[in-house]
């Protein structure tokens, strides 16, 4: 155990905690002979990335676009920044943060996360949110660790910050279309610039995203073609900016994404009881189904943000309203029959039961409010501090199917059907300083106070067409939560020279009480208190990083360095599926982590840029008494008694028909968090004319990653390798190339149902196409 401490204090003193932005755009971001600066606003204020004594890395120009060649959505991120992982199991609609190991597994719609997402200095909560489409951006900014102070509540593992191209006093703007596999078009394109002289400029940002049908649905009785992994989808933002004086500044924005598609596609028993990895059910382009798929997402937004100059500081009101409704159908055991039909009418291997859901939000509103100032000048101390407001409501629908309890689809074969509401309010009031206290030497300290409230009510009825079917109604089940909490951070940084400095951070960061209640499948005989409606209580983190950020070879190089370590006490965690297939909330004494990232950047010609990340995250959760349930998938013939997958944690209570094992977890790392993240990326070009051939690659590696809290040989892929090229012919206005995604047909799984059997879903496709764009 000591020698254990004495390598992780090692570790953050050798290292420490600093972030590069890897940014690189041939028309911008870097000069000619070396390296650009790079802005962020990670501390609500513009500074320069190597000044912030923080965790972050930033992504902006080529490298954004690059990666988002063919219109993917926002997990394109996963693991091309150093502790980034980015999945989904509803595709499109629902991506699942997780910083530094730190996220969450719940799937259903009120899920609480600890990686915040943060759009033009507007917290998105609820999921439908997140998956807001990234286009006209100026940068994506990852803030790694605790971020209590200056965003507050349910940000222990950081931050996904994005900040879209602002209104300018120029006209500018730029069109780009792609076409490629699938019959994928992307389609987007931007226009600003003045409309009433210097007084008001606006900016109109498009995006228009479609992909054909591109997997068989192959059952018994026939095929159909082109069936599923589809989209069509639109988003759009139109911004006004007035300025009825030097001092005064007023940003109105307005926002749409209207998402047509298929959900994720589930399959049925693509892994083998006792082996590791995909077996020979798996066919990426053909699926066995017997269930509804479809998906639908419309979301709508506007925001205020005032700037107000009064000279010694600048006060500031952002002000945002959020709408939407979504809603995702799928076939959760990923196969068609069941094992009471003839063996020719179920499979693809062994299905108990069909299992189908649909899970909506009729109506999501939440509305923020924000009052900040912040000081001017460039003084030895600078301050900002405020007060924020956030007020949601959500409503959530969840419906079971019974395909084969209903043969014509008359009625839609619905026999369970879950309402929730939920309400919930926050505000926090916060403070934060810089003080040098020499030219060199400089500390930061914040500290905010955060207060958040939710009511939470369920109900669960069923249709009168199966009265037997399963389950009894259970009636309403309310619960509510509350909490207060303080959080803070302190820094200490010293510049070596102009280009060299080192910090050291210790923070406290939050994550509110919530409430999960998706109790589609608890046991018909459960009271209330027993119907799958848990509490996750507050959790706390502690976290201690340091690193050193150093720009080196005459600005043609950078390294960023960093290291860190952390305590969460209290952590939330959720146990999906099992033989319900729910969500449950429990809390563990301690979540301990600790790790390293680095972050390089290297220009050594004109011609040539590289760069690199890597990092390193141990995760562990620290509770001797911690169980969960673990394969809810139980064998009655073949292995009569025995969980469908091999278990690897101690089992406590051993698998009985239809009832899942229960396993002790302590010491497993948790889930989606891999050891290892790797991400690394050139870019050659020579001069042609009056422009540049190019060549770009990308590349991203995680390894191994569990998809559950307990350990199985059969949920868990071993590694996932992804890399991208891009070949081109670019001036200053225009751009023309050809693009492929994942070259080299990497194949893996990404996550896994815990059910009824072994259902897993996998990495999107090989990709590629051709694009062509210009700029103003």
């Amino acid at each position: 155990m000591r020698s254990s401490h004495f390598r992780i204090a090692s570790l953050i003193l050798l290292a420490g905690v600093s972030t590069p932005a890897i940014a690189q755009d041939a028309a911008g971001a870097s000069t000619d002979d070396g390296l650009g600066e790079i802005v962020v606003t990670a501390q609500r204020r513009e500074e320069k990335l190597q000044d912030v004594p923080l965790s972050i890395t930033a992504v902006k120009g080529e490298k954004l676009d690059a990666m988002a060649s063919g219109g993917p959505d926002i997990r394109f991120l996963s693991a091309r920044v150093p502790s980034l992982i980015v999945e989904s199991s509803f595709g499109r609609t629902f991506p699942r943060f997780y910083i530094r190991g730190l996220g969450n597994t719940d799937f259903d719609f009120n899920a609480s996360q600890p990686v915040s997402l943060v759009y033009d200095d507007v917290v998105l909560e609820n999921p439908i949110l997140k998956g807001f489409p990234v286009f006209d951006l100026d940068r994506v900014e990852v803030l790694r660790g605790p971020q209590g102070t200056l965003f507050g509540r349910n940000t222990p593992a950081g931050i996904v910050k994005f900040d879209s191209v602002k209104p300018g006093d120029e006209l500018s703007g730029y069109g780009r279309v792609s076409y490629g596999r699938f019959n994928a078009l992307n389609a987007q394109g931007a226009v600003g610039g003045p409309i009433a002289g210097d007084k008001v400029s606006a900016r109109l940002s498009v995006l228009y995203q479609r992909q054909s049908d591109y997997i068989d649905n192959v059952l018994p009785s026939g095929t159909t073609k082109n069936a599923l992994e589809g989209y069509d989808e639109v988003a759009a933002r139109l911004q006004l900016l007035f300025k009825p004086s030097d001092d005064l500044d007023i940003l109105l924005s307005g926002q749409l994404r209207q998402l047509d598609g298929t959900a994720r596609v589930f399959r049925a028993n693509v892994f083998t009881r006792g082996q590791k990895g995909l077996n020979s059910n798996f066919n990426r382009y053909q699926v066995s189904t017997d269930g509804k798929n479809e998906q639908h997402v419309n979301t709508y937004n506007g925001s205020a943000r005032i700037t107000y100059d009064a000279g010694p500081v600048s006060l500031v009101s952002v002000t945002s309203y959020w709408d939407g409704d979504a809603t995702s159908v799928g076939d959760v055991d990923g196969g068609f029959g069941a094992s009471f039909l003839p063996p020719a009418l179920t499979g693809p291997g062994y299905i108990p039961f069909t299992a189908e859901t649909r899970d909506s939000v009729p109506k999501l509103s939440q509305f923020t409010q924000e009052l900040r100032f912040e000081s001017n000048g460039d003084g030895a101390l600078s301050y900002q501090g405020g007060f924020f407001y956030f007020d949601e409501s959500l409503r959530i629908l969840s419906e079971n199917y019974s395909t084969l309890g209903d043969p014509n689809n008359a009625t839609g074969g619905v026999n369970i059907v879950v309402t929730q509401r939920q309400k919930s309010k926050a505000y926090g009031i916060f403070g934060s300083l810089t003080y040098k206290l020499t030219d060199q030497f400089s500390v930061t300290g914040g500290i905010r106070y955060n207060n958040d409230r939710r009511r939470y009510q369920v109900d669960r009825t069923k249709d009168t067409q199966f009265p037997n079917f399963l389950q009894n109604p259970l009636g309403t089940v309310n619960r509510s939560v509350k909490d207060d909490n303080i959080t803070w951070d302190l820094t200490a940084k010293y510049d070596f020279t102009d280009a060299v400095n080192i910090y050291a951070r210790a923070a406290k960061g939050y994550r509110a009480p919530s409430i999960q209640g998706r109790i589609l499948f608890p046991p018909a005989t459960a009271t209330p208190l027993e119907s799958g409606v848990t509490v996750g209580n507050s959790e706390t983190i502690y976290s201690y990083e340091s690193g050193i950020k150093a720009d080196i070879l005459d600005g043609k190089g950078r390294i960023n360095l960093s290291g860190f370590y952390y305590d969460l006490k209290n952590a939330q965690l959720t146990a999906v599926g099992g033989g319900v297939n729910a969500n449950r909330l429990i809390n563990a004494k301690k979540v301990r982590g600790y790790g390293f990232e680095l972050d390089a950047e290297f220009k050594p010609s004109r011609h040539l840029l590289l760069t690199a990340g890597l990092s390193y995250n141990n995760t562990k959760i620290k509770d001797p008494n911690l169980t969960t349930a673990a394969c809810g998938a139980v064998r009655t013939d073949t292995f009569p008694n025995v969980s469908l997958c091999t278990i690897l944690d101690p089992i406590v209570v051993a698998a009985a028909p239809f009832s899942a094992a229960i396993v002790n977890i302590n010491g497993n790392s948790l889930p989606q968090s891999p050891r290892w993240i790797a991400n690394w990326t050139a870019r050659y070009s020579v001069p042609v004319g009056d422009g540049e051939v190019y060549a770009y690659t990308d590349w991203a590696y995680r390894s191994k990653i569990n998809f559950f809290l307990y350990e199985s040989v059969e949920f868990q892929d071993d590694h996932l390798l992804e890399g991208g090229l891009r070949l081109g012919y670019k001036t200053d206005r225009y751009d023309i190339a050809a693009f492929v995604r994942n070259i080299t047909k990497d194949t893996s799984a990404v996550g896994g149902i815990d059910f009824n059997n072994l259902t897993g879903f996998v990495n999107e496709p090989r990709i590629w196409g051709v694009e062509a764009g210009f700029k103003f």
